[in-house]
């Protein structure tokens, strides 16, 4: 029981971090699109510069629960993913510095390379994340002891990279979608403009993945032997579709929202379908690592779930209060202010 308390979690943890951090992942890549000029360029920083470091909490909040909660799975994964994970590491290591930096010296160089910095450090995660999700869903290939038989160019596949361009591009409408909630004037109608031209790309390639997913993985049959599991698609599809309502309406709050749904449905679509899974063996299902055998001890999980209870809701409220002080848009006034990026 408390291996698939702890493996759902596990999975809405994963949603929640891909919901936040998915756009200023997105805003991120689409930097030299959206902001023509500098004026433009901190608006984009500083959209996302107060919530960026508070979504990464998401990651190492998911990343420790599967270090804590799932030893085993987290010791094949290092192994398995070693070179993607280090990879995006570096890539967040230097998003994040970005931040620090690029307002440190006056120099357009300086703050060109900055700028390459934060458009690699965003899209390489975003693309690194999507393609581990994608082939954890297919399956890695590995054996009876937990070895993982392949490189980083085993992750290359097709059916991996299809996971790196739909995490792509849902991030990128999902980035597109804050900076018109954050903005106003010129870059306030071309992020808008941007959701709107991403957006039948995006659904065009929802659909590719989700027919492929049924020909690639093994996802569906929970779905088949449970039907209810059915609901989660489902939202996720009603999610993707309210977008481009609300963006015709221009009611750019209601249209973050739904990508926020789309994003958090994809996400426990994939973990429902795994269960019990956690890391599918692509050469034989009796290797793989699951919630069941790569779990701690009852007395650890026990101990885990009471600090959970407790620590997640004071990290939900607090990030919530700065979502709602700080949801105004950022205009030239607030470039003026010291802390401003």
């Amino acid at each position: 029981m408390l291996e698939t308390i702890w493996f759902i979690l596990w999975g809405i943890l994963w949603a929640v971090y891909f919901m936040l951090d998915g756009f200023d992942l997105g805003l991120g890549s689409l930097l030299p699109v959206l902001a023509k000029n500098e004026n433009e360029r901190r608006i984009v920083y500083n959209a996302m510069g107060p919530f960026w470091d508070g979504n990464e909490v998401w990651l190492i909040t998911a990343g420790g629960a599967t270090f804590a909660a799932f030893p085993v799975a987290y010791a094949v994964m290092f192994n398995g993913l070693y070179s993607a994970l280090l990879l995006l590491l570096f890539a967040l290591i230097f998003r994040g510095v970005t931040f620090e930096f690029r307002g440190k010296v006056e120099s357009q160089g300086w703050k060109s390379f900055w700028d390459l910095c934060l458009v690699l450090g965003s899209f390489l995660p975003a693309l690194l994340l999507g393609v581990a999700f994608a082939n954890i869903f297919q399956g890695l290939p590995i054996d009876a002891e937990g070895v993982f038989h392949g490189g980083i160019f085993t992750l290359l596949n097709p059916y991996g990279l299809a996971g790196g361009v739909l995490f792509v591009l849902l991030f990128m409408v999902h980035g597109s979608l804050w900076l018109a909630v954050k903005s106003e004037g010129a870059i306030h109608e071309r992020a808008g403009a941007m959701a709107a031209k991403l957006w039948p790309v995006l659904l065009v390639v929802a659909v590719l993945f989700l027919a492929y997913t049924y020909g690639a993985t093994r996802l569906f049959e929970n779905y088949f032997s449970t039907p209810i599991l059915f609901v989660i698609p489902a939202v996720a599809v009603a999610a993707l579709l309210m977008q481009r309502v609300f963006m015709g309406q221009k009611a750019w709050w209601k249209a973050w929202f739904a990508s926020s749904l789309t994003i958090v449905g994809v996400t426990l679509f994939g973990v429902a379908g795994l269960f019990p899974a956690m890391l599918p063996s692509s050469i034989d299902p009796a290797y793989s690592v699951t919630a069941f055998n790569a779990a701690s001890s009852p007395l650890t999980l026990k101990i885990m779930l009471g600090v959970a209870l407790v620590m997640v809701p004071i990290v939900i409220g607090y990030q919530t209060w700065v979502y709602i002080f700080l949801r105004g848009k950022v205009t030239k006034k607030d470039l003026a202010y010291e802390e401003a990026y």
